[in-house]
């Protein structure tokens, strides 16, 4: 070894050579710990001295730690802690799976298949997506099946059915009475206020008192018990009989009422009437007294008064006017048995002969309003001309020719009652819920 040619060994010895213990041989130290001479060997020639690089060498060797042993681990548990502190690697491992899955499947390739936009499925463009998910991966012999997508069918729109009118006088009698009993139900069901108001209109009285109907007539007492019927399309004859009436020879209580089946008309002096009728006897003559409501008294009373050919606003006018004149007799009446009577005096009522839709439609589009005065009803007098109404009622009233020509000039009926009428203005029956 080289530390027997230890480099030191000649610094010692020219220490020791310089004065200190110089009584001692040149080959002898003495050991500082036990005091007892150490022989030296006899110093190399210094060219048998190591290198500064030997020496760094050595000393880096001699330092450096030792590496500790690894011990003996299995090879499967090094690759499972592996795996464990790098799960992300395996991803790529999990689009091998349903290739695989996918590819072990029975399918069947169409080669005739299109571009998918006839409806049938692009096998073909599949293919590559298949080799770029799972490179490498042998595709099965087995063929591939698509199935095509159903054709779908453009929508078709239906074209708008035409309707036809139908014409009233080509239905059968069975055919009319029907349609009348279906409107008189859908009438009562959407009915506006006026059809809630029951007036009682006189319409003829005498000795006798002939009558008949275009459907079977039912016969009942003041308080609604029946007492028969009477056969349709047939004239039937009232009579005054002691103290009550004959009905065709049968008595019948001194107040009768004679009511057609829903939708049917009351034929009295060849006049047709919706309602029912009361037969009263005061002992001497014989009062035939319309039931109807103001709705369809309304209809007959407007289109008595003016004609149906007026300007809308016009006949608005009247409307509001006759129904005002009507509910003043409504609160107070003319007769115990009638509110009012049916002629000039009161109001022209000449049951359905003389309605009009156009006059209909003006009742129903007022329907409610009155003339109000302070929050009364007002008696709202009226005549066909001015000078009449000059005449006959001082000049308050409305003229219903004038009515027509303010009409005619622009003005809304709640204008022309306005005019007629000062101070005044149009109220409204509400109807309760």
């Amino acid at each position: 070894m080289w530390l027997n040619k230890n480099p030191f060994k000649k610094t010692l010895q020219n220490s020791l050579q310089d004065g200190h213990e110089t009584n001692r041989p040149a080959n002898v130290e003495t050991d500082r710990l036990t005091e007892s001479p150490i022989v030296l060997a006899e110093p190399a020639p210094e060219s048998e001295y190591p290198s500064d690089e030997t020496i760094f060498q050595a000393f880096n060797e001699l330092t450096a730690p030792a590496a500790p042993e690894l011990p003996d681990v299995p090879l499967k548990t090094i690759a499972k802690t592996f795996v464990k502190r790098r799960p992300w690697l395996l991803l790529p491992l999990l689009g091998l799976f349903p290739a695989i899955a996918w590819s072990t499947m029975p399918h069947s390739i169409d080669r005739t298949a299109g571009d998918g936009n006839d409806g049938t499925s692009n096998v073909a463009a599949v293919l590559p997506l298949l080799s770029l998910a799972a490179p490498g991966l042998p595709l099965p012999n087995r063929p591939l099946s698509a199935t095509p997508l159903p054709k779908v069918k453009p929508l078709t729109v239906a074209p708008t059915p035409t309707l036809t009118p139908v014409d009233l006088s080509k239905l059968t009698p069975e055919q009319k009475a029907q349609n009348a009993k279906a409107k008189a139900v859908f009438e009562s069901t959407n009915a506006p206020v006026d059809a809630y108001i029951e007036m009682h209109v006189s319409i003829g009285k005498g000795s006798t008192i002939a009558f008949a109907s275009n459907t079977a007539l039912n016969l009942t007492d003041e308080k609604g018990n029946k007492l028969g019927n009477l056969a349709a399309t047939q004239a039937h004859t009232a009579q005054i009989a002691g103290g009550g009436i004959t009905i065709d020879g049968q008595s019948f209580p001194v107040n009768t009422f004679i009511e057609p089946e829903p939708g049917g008309l009351l034929y009295l002096n060849n006049r047709p009437y919706r309602g029912k009728l009361l037969l009263s006897s005061d002992g001497s003559t014989l009062h035939a007294v319309n039931y109807i409501n103001l709705r369809h008294y309304l209809y007959s009373v407007v289109a008595s008064e003016v004609s149906a050919s007026w300007s809308p606003e016009a006949i608005k006018a009247q409307a509001v006017a006759a129904r005002s004149y009507a509910l003043t007799y409504y609160f107070k009446p003319a007769n115990s048995r009638y509110h009012l009577g049916s002629d000039e005096y009161f109001q022209v009522y000449s049951g359905t002969q003389r309605e009009d839709d156009r006059s209909n439609r003006a009742v129903d589009m007022t329907s409610g309003e009155y003339v109000s005065y302070k929050g009364g009803v007002v008696e709202s007098l009226y005549a066909a001309s001015d000078d009449i109404v000059a005449e006959a009622f001082a000049g308050r009233g409305m003229s219903q020719l004038g009515a027509k020509s303010l009409a005619e000039k622009g003005y809304k009926y709640d204008q022309i009652l306005a005019n007629y009428y000062p101070s005044t203005k149009v109220g409204k029956i509400a109807k309760d819920e």
